[in-house]
Order: structure tokens, then C-alpha cells, then sequence
């Protein structure tokens, strides 16, 4: 079964210096039917202006991840951590027991566009932790590049939950194909473009929850989509 949830649905937020978009329930927004899919907690869909940025916050037992779609993303935490994220790399900050980080548009003037992705843990009171890592675009055209997992296959960054995270660019005519081990289910998300889910046409912004699909099949105009292969 294949649940659409449009870009139009989702909740909004625009506070001049961010303007940001949520697939599930986040800060002011609350809605009881979205307050996740399994472990997937957060999708927020963020445009930050040229300077602008998030101040040093805190989080905890949360797998965090941030990926860039345009501009980059300066990003400093508790644990020493400080690098510069753009598009192509993959963030994974584990909050565990407790770390503080801020987050800024690394440009002046350009905006800056990126998912922020939380996913609860398997377990709580981890230590901290950080990893980033970079993914090609040709390592993700025409095909399902696996970038974050369990046990870090592949290459990916390593999540602290059994959760597999694919992402791949699609050239209007492209093909990609995935199958669902019995026992999981998926989540995925149009970033940007156009595609086609067994048939079901998304846009940009636009997901699809699957359930009791043994297989997909996703076709792209121009896309760049993420996949959330977890536990049922």
C-alpha cells in the first residue's frame, strides 16, 4: 500500500531568515496523524538566507542527519566537531547523551537548502558522535545509492538504528528499482523534481509511506529522491 502525503500538506513555518517545511509534527506544528513513520521522526525541508543560521542548541538521543541540496551548511558542536556541509555530503550527528550545535548558512548572501532528518535511536545514553561523508552525484545517478545504515555497508555513514537511507538522482526516463524483505517498510521523499512510485506520480516536496510492498519501482524527471528502507 502506498500512502501519498503532498508537499501542500505539510506543515509550515517562515520566520524571514528560515523558511522551512515539515513532513511530520515539529515545534509549532502538530498533527496527530503525522507524528512520524516508525523511526522516522523529522523531515524538515529548510531554505536559511545568506548569514542566517541556527544558534547553538542542544539535542539528545536523537540519530540526526543533514542533507544539502543547495548552498552549505557551517556546522560546530560540543563534542569539537566544525566542518562545512554541501551538496553531495551526508551528516550524521548522534546526540546521545547530550551535545550542543549550531548551524549556519556558510554563504553571506546565497541561500542555503537542506533536509534536516531525525531518527530515533535503537538505543538510549549512547556517547556522542559524528560522521560525514561524500556521495557523488555519480555515485547516486540512475541508481539507489545506499548512504546511511546500520553497520556503515558500503561505504555509508553509520546509523544508530536499523534503518538503510538511499539516495538517487534520475534523469527523466531513469529507473530504479528496490526491493522489501519481509518485516520492512519504507518511506520515500521527493526532494526535488518529478517521479513515479509503482505508478503513483510525485512532486517535489511530495512522499509516499509503503506498506506491504514487496517491490518499487521509481521512475524520475529530473529528480532527487531519498529512500527509507526500516522495520516494519
Amino acid at each position: 500500500m502506498l500512502t501519498l502525503r503532498k508537499a501542500s500538506d505539510r506543515g509550515h513555518a517562515n520566520h524571514g531568515w528560515l523558511d522551512s517545511h515539515h513532513t511530520f509534527s515539529f515545534a509549532d506544528y502538530h498533527h496527530p496523524q503525522h507524528m512520524g513513520f516508525g523511526v522516522l521522526r523529522v523531515l524538515n525541508d529548510d531554505t536559511i538566507v545568506g548569514g542566517a543560521g541556527f544558534p547553538k542548541h542542544s539535542h539528545r538521543d536523537m540519530e540526526i542527519i543533514s542533507y544539502v541540496l543547495d548552498g552549505a551548511i557551517a556546522h560546530e558542536d560540543s563534542m569539537g566537531t566544525g566542518s562545512v556541509i554541501r551538496p553531495g555530503d551526508v551528516q550524521r550527528m548522534s546526540a546521545g547523551t547530550g551535545v550542543q550545535h549550531s548551524e549556519f548558512n556558510a554563504s553571506k548572501t546565497d541561500r542555503a537548502h537542506f533536509l534536516q532528518i531525525w531518527i530515533l535511536p535503537s538505543a538510549q545514553g549512547r556517547a556522542p558522535g559524528y560522521e560525514q561523508k561524500l556521495f557523488t552525484a555519480d555515485e547516486k545517478r540512475g541508481k539507489l545509492r545506499l548512504i546511511g545504515s546500520p553497520d556503515g555497508a558500503d561505504g555509508s555513514i553509520t546509523i544508530g538504528q536499523d534503518v538503510r537511507m538511499y539516495a538517487s538522482l534520475l534523469s527523466t526516463g531513469d529507473e530504479v528499482r528496490h526491493t522489501f524483505v519481509a518485516g520492512r517498510k519504507g518511506w520515500l521523499h521527493v526532494a526535488r523534481g518529478k517521479a513515479s512510485v509503482n505508478g503513483l506520480a510525485l512532486g517535489a516536496g511530495d512522499a509516499v509511506a509503503i506498506v506491504d510492498e514487496a517491490a518499487l519501482a521509481v521512475t524520475g524527471e529530473d529528480a532527487e529522491v531519498l529512500l527509507f528502507d526500516m522495520k516494519a
